[in-house]
């Protein structure tokens, strides 16, 4: 456990001791990444999961920006959430009216203090920025409202200036101060001095607002915690204005993990909200990203592979586990696959091929991973019955007979499907937000129907692997039931029949374990 001393006269504290709040910017800052637009409804179902994320404060949006903008806020703050909500405002009355209106918990007020800002954006003095900042902050409060006060671009401004701000809007009334790092230039040591210096002067609380230029976000983040902030402002998935802000994620495991701090967040809940933010956003979490990506917690290096399936801890931080923050551990299959990770996958359905088979099933699993292809769960059940000579021992349950999917400019995508599932013909009909999405829906219909729920989609990729528009397409999917993932692959010219194909691969030999 880390054990710090802020020097701060008499005000020694302990880090252990200490609940960091989490103020959420998805819905506000996260928004302003570039080709980003949330619908309303997206932005209520959002505040709905960091509410249940144990969020203590949610930045809904900026109510002056339109009337839609203002009505959403509206409603957000008609939701009953647990969770604060706050909105951003201008230091003008008009901006902190629009807030008030909404019903907000907080106003978020906030005033350029750089130098470079106050004279190429707002062309205000330095008295004029103190003065705007004092009246705004009283009007705020004045109406009955929490007063976050921000000095935007706070580390390119003078150290001394800065301090008198904070000390103006601190004598005004506000109830916590930020300090951004608005262009994302400040790092580790650096922040760690100014929040230290700032800490020293005022006695509100002090809040660290972080941008990921140099991706130094979440390092300065958890610095300015270390010098004495007592919140974080964080956006899920690291969304925001350029390269975005502190990722929500990566933030509170640094804080619940390393520094051994508390914060309110239901961590169990991380994994499945940078899922929803990843939907919503359009945005693809990159498979190498910490804690949530694909790869967080896999292992394809037969050493890896080895040590983690006898120890987690032995090539995993051990501090964080998957099951932690919601996620899973997977052994993946690949050119460093080692003996254990096939005989792990394979003992999981009772294939027991002798020493000398598994050399050579190993051999080809190597080679197919060689060859740049991504080898899945059916590509090693395919290569073992070949090597063994052993025909699968289930028929598959589930075999598609037809399939046909209508869609254009003025159609909602339409797929109807004709598949055996365990001897009996079924059909169905589904609509989707395109005919891939109709086509899954519709054979999990038939699946779900016939087999029982609890199988679900849970990775679904696709590239072409020819050139032309009459590409191949491969799509490979990964279906879980019951905690367990199976991985599979199609290819066809048709993008459609090769997603339900690999989506039937998966299925069959799923329940064939």
């Amino acid at each position: 456990m880390i054990k710090a001393d802020y020097h701060n006269g008499e005000r020694e504290m302990h880090e252990k001791d200490r609940i960091i709040e989490v103020f959420d910017t998805t819905l506000r800052d996260g928004e302003q990444t570039p080709g980003i637009s949330f619908t309303g409804e997206q932005k209520r179902t959002i505040a709905r999961q960091l509410d249940r994320l144990g969020v203590d404060i949610i930045e809904a949006g900026t109510p002056i920006t339109s009337k839609e903008e203002k009505e959403v806020v509206q409603h957000i703050c008609d939701e009953g959430l647990s969770a604060k909500i706050c909105g951003l405002a201008r230091v003008l009355p008009k901006d902190i009216d629009a807030c008030i209106d909404c019903s907000v918990d907080m106003v978020h007020i906030f005033v350029p203090s750089s130098a470079i800002q106050r004279e190429h954006t707002t062309r205000m003095s330095e008295e004029e920025v103190k003065e705007r900042a004092y009246e705004m902050t009283r009007y705020v409060k004045e109406h009955g409202c929490i007063c976050m006060f921000s000095a935007m671009d706070a580390t390119r401004t003078g150290l001394d200036y800065l301090i008198e701000l904070y000390k103006t809007a601190e004598e005004a009334g506000a109830d916590i101060l930020n300090v951004p790092d608005t262009v994302g230039v400040s790092e580790p040591f650096s922040m760690f001095k100014l929040v230290e210096a700032i800490h020293r002067a005022v006695k509100v609380p002090l809040s660290i607002h972080c941008h990921n230029d140099f991706g130094l976000a979440v390092a300065n983040s958890l610095a300015a915690v270390k010098a004495g902030a007592s919140e974080v402002q964080v956006a899920v998935n690291g969304l925001g204005e350029r390269a975005g802000n502190a990722d929500l994620v990566e933030t509170v495991m640094g804080l619940n993990s390393i520094y051994g701090l508390k914060t309110n967040i239901k961590t169990g809940y991380l994994f499945e909200t940078a899922k929803l933010i990843e939907r919503f956003s359009g945005v693809q979490i990159p498979i190498t990203k910490p804690i949530v990506g694909e790869n967080a917690f896999s292992h394809e290096s037969g050493i890896h592979a080895h040590g983690v399936l006898k120890r987690s801890d032995t090539f995993e931080p051990g501090i964080m586990t998957p099951e932690m923050v919601g996620h899973r551990r997977r052994i993946v299959l690949g050119k460093h696959t080692g003996r254990h990770s096939i005989e792990k996958k394979l003992s999981e359905i009772g294939m027991l091929p002798s020493k000398e088979e598994l050399d050579e099933i190993l051999e080809r699993v190597k080679e197919l991973g060689a060859s740049g292809k991504r080898v899945t769960d059916d590509d090693l059940f395919t290569i073992t019955e070949v090597v063994t000579g052993e025909v699968s021992r289930h028929e598959r349950m589930v075999t598609l007979k037809e399939l046909s999917v209508m869609t254009g400019n003025n159609l909602i995508p339409t797929a109807s499907l004709k598949a055996m599932v365990r001897g009996k013909e079924c059909t169905s009909a589904q609509m989707g937000v395109g005919p891939v999405d109709a086509a899954l829906k519709a054979i999990q219909e038939i699946i779900g129907g016939e087999i029982g729920g609890g199988i679900e989609l849970k990775d679904f990729r696709i590239e072409a692997i020819s050139g032309g528009s009459d590409a191949l397409a491969e799509v490979t999917v990964g279906v879980e039931k019951g905690g367990r993932i199976i991985t599979a692959r199609g290819v066809r010219e048709d993008i459609v029949m090769a997603s339900v194909e690999a989506f039937i691969n998966a299925v069959n030999r799923l329940m064939q374990g």
